[in-house]
């Protein structure tokens, strides 16, 4: 929100010189065809007015569109900005009708010769200079800053250097050869260009508010399918302004999903977008579920524990002659009675075997879910006996694991003066996700055995660095 407001206030800045620029360019011009009664001139001064009036609504537009959304506008009012550059596009119209108009006039016959003098020449091209230097910086600070209502007011000024150049062509033609119909030749050339940069304003906002996509779904689907756990992109919707894109995107999940999983997952559709796109306003994901199929027992004994308050870790199927046995470790909240926590936990086995397909047995260990507990003891004594068993530990594992790099090791007070160790292994990267697990396993089997203050063990293996 705080970039979006600074990039509002440098739109406002680039458009107020603008908007300077342009006065500057049509007075000089107004006050040089009257003084010396060059009609075009006048005229081409009053065209330039109409810079002017598209940086006011530009600037109006730009305070619109920096509002926050509210009740009436939840998505925001980006559209005002929009709706600023479609009058745009309207004024170059109505300039090329002033210019259409003006060649009939002069084909009719209508209107004196002009009286060009040093003077007019020397005004002509130094207003021709200053549209040049605008239509330049306009259209840098648009690309950099991605606004739609900069570009199109740089191409509207665009055309303002067209019709200055038009009038030095024709003041050339009418002072050294004499041919008064040279700025009406010019003149059809102009109003050819004008019709050509409306109609492409007209296009690129029209196509903002009707909602054309401004990404490809295609794109849009790749990027968000190298997501894990996103098994398909069932529909990608994408609208509005490219810089402020709102992105609908239904993807299909494992059915034992949990919220907790699905928000994680939205999280990283976001993320993913936002690694290509610049300016998305908003990522709306909705989740479906997949029929149900080949299932993920752990995930799915998980989500059953979820819904009950309780945690699972180290879930394990083994293959029964009827079905799938699970075996699971079940976290309960600590201080319940050995009834209460088993009422709980035969709950879930009986929801597992209820709502999750081709389990036909659940086998339980019931222990209390780790709570951190200040232990009864000064801080100097907690932090020499913490210290004492991580060398206890370590000494451990480098005589039972001789070359391996132990590193990383913590140990934390726990409940009743017991402790939790973690540890990490570098082990080889070739080793298999079996044999590393075994290893893990291995050395907690031996700290819990060999120290038994160690309530809880925890072995992270990572290949080296």
């Amino acid at each position: 929100m705080a970039q979006q407001s600074d990039t509002r206030q440098q739109v406002r800045r680039v458009l107020l010189l603008t908007l300077a620029l342009n006065v500057v360019v049509a007075v000089s011009k107004i006050l040089i065809g009257l003084i010396s009664g060059v009609l075009a001139i006048t005229a081409d001064g009053f065209h330039s007015m109409v810079d002017g009036s598209s940086n006011i609504v530009a600037l109006v537009a730009n305070r619109l569109a920096a509002r926050p959304p509210d009740e009436d506008h939840p998505y925001g009012h980006r559209r005002y900005e929009t709706i600023a550059a479609l009058g745009i596009g309207l004024f170059l119209l109505v300039t090329a009708w002033e210019i259409v108009s003006g060649a009939v006039e002069r084909l009719q016959g209508g209107g004196e010769a002009p009286e060009i003098t040093p003077l007019t020449f020397v005004v002509m091209i130094g207003t021709l200079a200053v549209n040049l230097f605008v239509t330049w910086y306009e259209a840098k600070e648009g690309r950099r800053l991605k606004s739609e209502l900069l570009v199109a007011d740089a191409t509207h000024t665009r055309t303002d250097v067209f019709v200055t150049i038009s009038v030095l062509a024709s003041m050339v033609f009418v002072t050294v050869l004499g041919w008064l119909w040279a700025d009406t030749v010019a003149a059809l050339v102009i109003v050819a260009l004008i019709i050509r940069s409306a109609f492409d304003i007209l296009r690129r906002t029209g196509g903002v508010l009707v909602d054309t996509a401004p990404y490809s779904p295609q794109q849009l689907t790749e990027w968000i399918e190298t997501v894990p756990s996103v098994e398909q992109v069932l529909r990608v919707r994408s609208r509005g302004p490219s810089d402020a894109a709102h992105i609908d995107v239904d993807v299909q999940v494992a059915p034992e999903m949990t919220a907790d999983h699905t928000a994680a997952i939205a999280t990283a559709i976001r993320d993913r977008l936002n690694d290509h796109i610049e300016g998305i306003s908003e990522v709306e994901v909705h989740f479906s579920p997949r029929a149900w199929g080949e299932n993920d027992y752990a995930l799915s004994a998980r989500a059953q524990a979820d819904a009950l308050g309780l945690a699972t870790h180290e879930v394990c199927v083994t293959d029964a002659p009827d079905g799938k046995v699970l075996e699971m470790h079940v976290e309960v909240p600590p201080g319940q009675t050995l009834a209460e926590a088993h009422e709980r936990v035969s709950q879930l086995e009986q929801n597992v075997q209820t709502n999750v397909p081709g389990v036909v047995e659940v086998i339980t260990h019931i222990e209390p879910a780790q709570v951190a507990v200040v232990p009864d003891m000064s801080s100097e004594d907690m932090a020499a006996q913490s210290e004492r068993v991580a060398g206890q530990a370590l000494d451990l594992l480098r005589r039972r694991f001789p070359g391996l790099n132990w590193h990383d090791l913590r140990v934390q007070p726990y409940n009743g003066g017991s402790f939790n160790l973690t540890a990490h292994v570098a082990l080889e990267p070739e080793m298999s996700v079996e044999a590393a697990h075994a290893l893990a396993e291995d050395a907690e089997l031996l700290l819990r055995t060999s120290i038994p203050r160690l309530s809880r063990v925890t072995i992270h293996t990572e290949p080296p660095d």
